[in-house]
């Protein structure tokens, strides 16, 4: 008789789609180690079948449009924080190959964005990425420089798509076609990953800048304006990546 851990090496090799055979040769095995392994190897296989399913939702703009060649999926993040660069990624995914757990980078922790960042670096077929500064945030308004980040990651990707989806809006001075989608980041997997791209950059920035303004606790608020970086600005004053049109409010 094999021992759990054996039977768990058996589960271990075979992806979800192979495990029926297992699941009916155990079935009947009257040890609880045994029992409690085929219930928490179920609940794994369901779960991912779950996922599987919500990002077949994800890709229905991607399945749409796909007639028409590369995709682009554009999102921003950084639009709200009192200090900061706003960061776009532009992210054109693979047609043949589906990247599992993308989401609204939002609603995803820290530690799975790193981890889906590095998949999508390495599985995307093109992927740019545009940075504006405070400085310029101050001087045309951060509608326009979101507007410009997102000019600027489209001029960075490898390949050219023959259409964008972005997340609701719709990016002037830009000679390609675009579908705006409210709430794109979550509902179509190219949108997302842009978002996650956009979210991680932007999030390594500030964690670069509280190296050297660590007054400002810019690794954990990111810039926006928590009740510790409000204190700090009234405290400190302005630092030299403050939005001097976001803190009026404050100094």
């Amino acid at each position: 008789m094999k021992t759990v851990k054996e039977i768990t090496e058996e589960f271990e090799t075979l992806p979800c789609r192979e495990r029926g055979e297992l699941y009916r040769i155990y079935q009947d095995d009257p040890r609880s180690g045994v029992q409690k392994l085929l219930e928490r190897y179920r609940k794994k296989d369901e779960a991912l079948e779950k996922e599987k399913l919500r990002m077949d939702e994800m890709l229905q703009y991607e399945r749409e449009y796909s007639h028409l060649g590369y995709l682009c999926g554009i999102d921003e993040a950084g639009r709200g924080p009192l200090a900061g660069p706003v960061v776009a990624g532009a992210v054109i995914l693979p047609q043949d190959k589906k990247i599992l757990y993308l989401n609204d980078s939002k609603k995803l922790s820290p530690a799975k964005r790193e981890e889906l960042y590095d998949v999508i670096m390495d599985e995307a077929v093109a992927v740019g990425v545009g940075i504006v500064g405070p400085a310029s945030i101050d001087e045309i308004n951060i509608l326009q420089a979101t507007y410009e980040a997102m000019r600027q990651a489209l001029g960075k990707l490898s390949v050219r798509p023959q259409l964008l989806l972005n997340d609701a809006v719709t990016i002037p001075g830009v000679d390609m076609p675009q579908v705006p989608i409210i709430k794109g980041d979550a509902k179509s997997a190219s949108i997302a990953a842009a978002s996650i791209i956009a979210k991680v950059t932007r999030d390594r920035l500030m964690q670069d800048y509280d190296r050297a303004l660590p007054e400002y606790g810019f690794a954990s608020n990111k810039g926006y304006g928590s009740a510790e970086h409000i204190a700090a600005l009234k405290k400190y004053g302005p630092s030299p990546i403050h939005r001097k049109s976001f803190i009026t409010h404050f100094i």
